[in-house]
């Protein structure tokens, strides 16, 4: 599984008062690069749930934050697999600035969008993260 890198540049609504990347935009950025590696590699989220009833949802996230990002840098957001279940799968993501600046690791399962309950990554779909 190869690893997935998402460019994003830092406005000035990211940021906080003391001029570095709000926190919680962090969240946000790592969301975009998980979608966009989706997009790229064929998966289309939204007709996963308009035609397959099925949608990918947070169940755990870690986040280590190590150093502070700031207006205008542009970040590598890091995407990869780190393991695939039938039914969820761990991503192991970074953000990079020259350095390494927020590790974190999200499992995300798949779940029946009216019911929320587990449901099977379709098979396609898993052989495309496998690649």
């Amino acid at each position: 599984m190869n690893d997935f890198v998402f460019k994003i540049r830092i406005y000035y609504e990211d940021t906080d008062s003391a001029g570095v990347v709000y926190h919680a935009n962090y969240v946000k950025f790592l969301e975009r690069a998980r979608t966009e590696w989706l997009r790229a590699l064929g998966v289309d989220q939204k007709t996963l749930l308009d035609e397959a009833g099925i949608q990918f949802v947070v169940r755990q996230f870690s986040l280590r934050l190590r150093q502070p990002a700031r207006y205008d840098d542009e970040l590598s957001v890091v995407c990869r697999i780190a393991q695939l279940h039938p039914f969820r799968m761990r991503f192991a993501q970074q953000i990079w600035c020259g350095i390494l600046l927020v590790d974190a690791e999200v499992e995300v399962v798949c779940v029946n969008k009216v019911t929320f309950k587990p449901v099977t990554i379709p098979e396609w779909v898993q052989q495309l993260l496998k690649d």
